[in-house]
């Protein structure tokens, strides 16, 4: 089993989702991560999706994908060289004297810090899974009181453009 990464054109239309959400669910592969917001195109919407299977679970799922009407365009992107991105919110515990490390953090991962409270510092940072991870793990030292990561979005690189 490994995780593969499709970006799916689709219908923007109510239901699309869930058709293409339950063709995969209902052959009982799971889905790791699922991003979909319209393209620059308003009749259309792109969906990433992380998808765990074998590769002929994965053949499965893409033969029964290009048979949706609401289904424009199936990319497998997960052995082509794609701009890949995540974004993550860290509520961390940062008492006012512990502030400036935290701080710190998030300057070396190129993050901002977006709100202060009282003993806590949210804190927004896109990147590579890799390096969210990374500031998780030193966040974690600190406190994570809250976290939310949105899934992976991915678009090929140039001369692939679909």
């Amino acid at each position: 089993m490994m995780n593969y990464l499709l970006s799916v054109l689709v219908e923007n239309k109510p239901g699309v989702l869930s058709r293409v959400t339950g063709l995969i669910s209902r052959r009982g592969f799971n889905i790791e991560s699922l991003t979909v917001a319209p393209t620059e195109d308003e009749n259309l919407s792109r969906m990433t999706i992380i998808v765990e299977a074998d590769e002929v679970g994965f053949e499965q799922i893409t033969k029964q994908l290009h048979k949706l009407v609401s289904v424009y365009k199936i990319s497998d992107l997960t052995y082509e060289e794609a701009v890949e991105r995540e974004l993550v919110l860290f509520k961390v515990q940062s008492s006012p004297e512990r502030r400036h490390e935290v701080i710190e953090i998030a300057n070396v991962f190129r993050a901002k810090v977006v709100d202060v409270g009282r003993n806590t510092l949210t804190i927004e940072a896109t990147g590579a899974a890799s390096k969210l991870d990374a500031m998780e793990d030193l966040f974690r030292g600190y406190g994570i009181k809250q976290l939310t990561r949105t899934g992976k979005i991915a678009m090929a690189r140039g001369a692939h453009e679909q």
